[in-house]
């Protein structure tokens, strides 16, 4: 299929949004400057009722990259971040990329071997992390194990108190205040090319480890661009005043792109806040009146829980999203009643930037709906058993995808990247069907992975860590609904001869250590025998339809 092939999604978009509208793309660190000439006085950030300017910002990223040079780095230096939503986020990934290098994103919610795992993928040769004791004692380690060969650690409260405990700099650590000192007089690097590679960005892979897609300068600022286009004729244009709920984490493809990038591009104040909580949210609309909130369905479902969200007024609002997995629909009618505004949602991916569809503006959800495919995203349904023989509306295969936003593959997976493209297309992974309109819908997922609180979960990590214990002998995790969190993890194990059971608590903290909180299941069941396909090997598949024969997994609708 060409270029010229039909698009009928363009009929569906609203007036004046041309689906072949030009993305300029541009370097990460001139897409900062502009930002800062443009939006120079007005407020950047918020964080613990400090605010920064867009001016101050952009100084102080300078500052901070001038003194990561003298650390070593230049041009395709990996540099890890190990931080949740403090300002040192925002600050070290441009300051990285501003250096010249290239910025590895890792998760507080990880486990150690995972961290030890993509700082050794991804070559990183400085970890930037801050003084909140869980972080700051890993982080330790791995400096003192030798997977880094600098620790620079950001004082949590040099934005204030935090009411929390925080831990000491280890002998050795570099404070990110001394950065600007360090770097007096050091000259940057040029703007890098937009092609190169901004950012490795950690998804799950086929063998359970996680690959890094390598997400270029282009690739984001086109997701940028793309969404700005979208977004203007959703919501209007960005005004003088707007703010953002910055809750969603920053070290996360979605919050990265949608929050901190547009938020810049637009001029929006950012409430960064480190983690979730109902009060702290309510308050954000009611006082400081945010008028953009995007979230995630556990995040909706609390606030549509509490008992006085009826008296709050939450009038500043203009724009709302709910993504990363379903909503239930009674959640989003209740909180469109209480707004009067529509839960926007659609599909992305973290190789997409994570760019891909939307649900049209005012459109009512239905089940497996994803919507129409963004301004310059180009997508279809191929055949499962051939990525070329592209499907007819409503018959079901697999989503492929590409434009501009779309990675080109996956840091030192040659192998990974030739399986996930076929003639410059992305496949996704996903199983859905394209209506007459050019809507997609999703019906299932190729992959097993598990979505628990708008987090990737991964079966066969669990299952990893799972058989290190010394009972058992078989194990498979499979995803089952949970209203809270969209999905959690079940354990289905077979015990070792003369083995006796265990209880979830006493799984759960023998893998305290290998998994993070969102990994460990919430479920177990033992079995003396485990199903297995013709060929011998394990099956879920063959589970997740035991549970829906139980009534615990809704069917899914469409196709």
């Amino acid at each position: 299929m060409g270029e010229g092939r039909p698009k009928p999604w363009e009929a569906l978009y609203p007036p004046g949004l041309d689906w072949g509208a030009p993305i300029a793309t541009t370097p990460l660190p001139d897409f900062l400057a502009e930002a800062v000439a443009t939006h120079r006085g007005r407020f950047a950030f918020e964080f613990n009722d400090r605010r920064l300017t867009f001016e101050a910002f952009g100084d102080a990223v300078a500052q901070a990259a001038r003194g990561l040079a003298t650390l070593g780095v230049k041009p395709g230096t990996r540099v890890a971040l190990y931080l949740p939503n403090l300002p040192y986020h925002p600050l070290a990934f441009f300051a990285v990329l501003a250096a010249g290098g290239i910025v590895v994103h890792l998760s507080p919610l990880d486990a150690i071997r995972t961290l030890a795992y993509k700082i050794g993928d991804s070559g990183a040769e400085i970890l930037i992390t801050t003084n909140l004791p869980p972080l700051l004692t890993n982080a330790a380690r791995l400096k003192e194990e030798g997977k880094v060969s600098y620790l620079v650690v950001g004082r949590a409260d040099a934005w204030g108190p935090l009411g929390v405990d925080l831990a000491s700099l280890p002998e050795g650590a570099i404070d990110f205040a001394d950065l600007a000192r360090l770097g007096q007089g050091v000259a940057l690097p040029p703007s890098p090319d937009v092609e190169d590679v901004a950012v490795l960005q950690y998804t799950g892979g086929t063998t359970g480890l996680p690959k890094a897609a390598m997400l270029t300068h282009a690739n984001l600022t086109a997701a940028c661009e793309i969404y700005r286009l979208w977004q203007t004729h959703q919501s209007g244009p960005a005004r003088e005043g707007d703010k953002i709920i910055g809750v969603l984490p920053y070290f996360h493809i979605y919050a990265l792109t949608n929050v901190l990038l547009r938020g810049l591009q637009s001029g929006t104040e950012q409430l960064l806040r480190l983690r979730f909580d109902v009060a702290t949210t309510l308050r954000d609309i009611a006082e400081k009146r945010a008028t953009h909130f995007p979230g995630v369905p556990t995040m909706w479902i609390a606030l549509a829980n509490h008992p006085d969200i009826a008296r709050i007024d939450i009038s500043s609002l203009r724009a709302v999203g709910s993504g990363g997995a379903p909503l239930p629909q009674e959640v989003a009618a209740k909180l469109e009643s209480l707004t009067g505004l529509k839960l926007g949602g659609g599909w992305g991916m973290t190789e997409t930037s994570p760019a891909g569809t939307a649900i049209l503006p005012g459109q009512t959800y239905e089940a497996g709906l994803i919507g129409v495919p963004l301004p310059g995203i180009d997508m279809d349904v191929v055949a499962l058993d051939d990525p070329r023989r592209v499907l007819p509306p409503r018959e079901v295969g697999e989503i492929r995808v590409r434009g501009p936003n779309v990675t080109r593959g996956y840091w030192n997976k040659p192998e990974e990247t030739e399986k996930s493209f076929v003639d410059g297309w992305l496949l996704t992974g996903d199983v859905g069907y394209m209506d007459e309109k050019g809507q997609f819908y999703l019906v299932d997922r190729k992959k097993d992975m598990i979505i628990s609180g708008g987090f990737n979960v991964y079966p066969t990590m669990i299952e990893n860590a799972i058989y290190e214990h010394p009972d058992v002998a078989e194990v498979i995790v499979v995803g089952i609904p949970d209203a809270y969190r969209g999905q959690s993890a079940k354990a289905y194990i077979r015990l070792r001869e003369g083995a006796k059971p265990f209880t979830l608590e006493e799984l759960n903290a023998f893998l305290a250590d290998k998994l993070g909180r969102h990994e460990l299941p919430r479920a177990l069941e033992f079995r003396d025998t485990l199903p297995r396909t013709p060929v011998g090997k394990l099956s879920r598949r063959d589970l997740i339809e035991d549970e829906k024969r139980r009534g615990a997994w809704p069917e899914t609708k469409g196709g």
